[in-house]
């Protein structure tokens, strides 16, 4: 499986991006999906992840009312909608499949990575 993210960009504090991922093939429709994000220094961490059936979501606490997963399964893609986003969201960011229908928290539970998009909030 091939994972390729894109939407990634430059933006200004309390604007807006949404990140989109595609994945090779239809294997990934019975699995979880994730978002994660690596800042320069920092360890790659958890934003968002949806089950298999894009029913059940789970969110890191500094993307909770800001951020909304959502995916496709007809079309093997997972979007991240990024709502007021802060200085602090800069990151390269990173969808995984899960090994699992849930997709959790760790990135032990991910075993397919695309390549990661980087954003960019300036103050």
């Amino acid at each position: 499986v091939q994972l390729q993210a894109s939407g990634g960009g430059l933006v200004q504090a309390g604007g807006s991006l949404r990140l989109s991922c595609a994945a090779s093939r239809r294997t990934n429709s019975n699995n979880g999906m994730g978002w994660f994000r690596q800042a320069p220094g920092k360890e790659r961490e958890f934003v968002a992840a949806i089950n298999w059936n894009g029913i059940i979501t789970n969110y890191a606490e500094s993307a909770k009312g800001r951020f909304t997963i959502s995916r496709d399964r007809a079309k093997s893609t997972v979007s991240l909608q990024m709502n007021s986003l802060k200085p602090e969201d800069t990151a390269v960011y990173y969808c995984a499949v899960a090994r699992s229908a849930v997709g959790g928290r760790s990135v032990r539970e991910y075993n397919y990575w695309g390549h990661g998009t980087q954003v960019t909030v300036s103050s």
